[in-house]
């Protein structure tokens, strides 16, 4: 409940007791377990980050090739847009970034994104040549789904089943590894 209020009006328009009613339990309950909001809030950030991450790196190491890492790596990033929704609201939430607490927690996200791409990029750049591209593919996907989801990314009918939201993913992921890759093969060493 707690994901979904946060995604939905941000983090400064919600509340502990809101939260804590939305959730079937009395404020100070949510307490015992959260010394305040902001603790709450960026323990989420931290699981959502988690669970992205895991699953990224899952799909990256079960390519067969660098054309499959991008590409699959990129589903698994589509994927947690479109199947948890709330879940990129949350990390990618412009009403946190004001907060440079908040921010801070949501830039370490993109950092650990970039990291875990960064070893994926072509072999001959220089490190900080490398992490300098891994925040362009982080941006890339960031803005394409910031896109779908403020679009909606529905339907001509209006449905979003659960098969389409998969088939969503890989179509998504698929137009943005075409870009990435085409793009990431042209880069040379300066």
């Amino acid at each position: 409940m707690a994901l979904r209020l946060f995604a939905e009006r941000g983090y400064e328009s919600t509340t502990m007791d809101e939260i804590a009613e939305a959730s079937g339990v009395t404020k100070p309950l949510l307490y015992q377990h959260f010394s305040s909001k902001r603790a709450l809030y960026l323990e989420l950030v931290d699981s959502v980050a988690e669970e992205l991450l895991a699953e990224i790196s899952a799909a990256t190491a079960a390519a067969s090739g660098p054309r499959e890492q991008v590409e699959d790596g990129f589903a698994a990033y589509f994927r947690m847009v479109v199947t948890h929704e709330t879940a990129f609201r949350l990390l990618y939430s412009r009403s946190s970034s004001a907060n440079p607490e908040l921010g801070d927690a949501l830039r370490r996200v993109e950092d650990a994104i970039a990291v875990a791409i960064d070893p994926l990029i072509a072999a001959g750049l220089d490190p900080g040549h490398r992490r300098f591209l891994a925040h362009a593919v982080v941006g890339m996907a960031e803005g394409a789904s910031r896109h779908w989801v403020e679009t909606r990314g529905e339907r001509s009918d209006g449905s979003r089943d659960a098969r389409w939201l998969g088939t969503e993913a890989q179509r998504l992921a698929r137009r943005i590894a075409e870009l990435a890759w085409a793009g990431l093969r042209a880069v040379h060493a300066d």
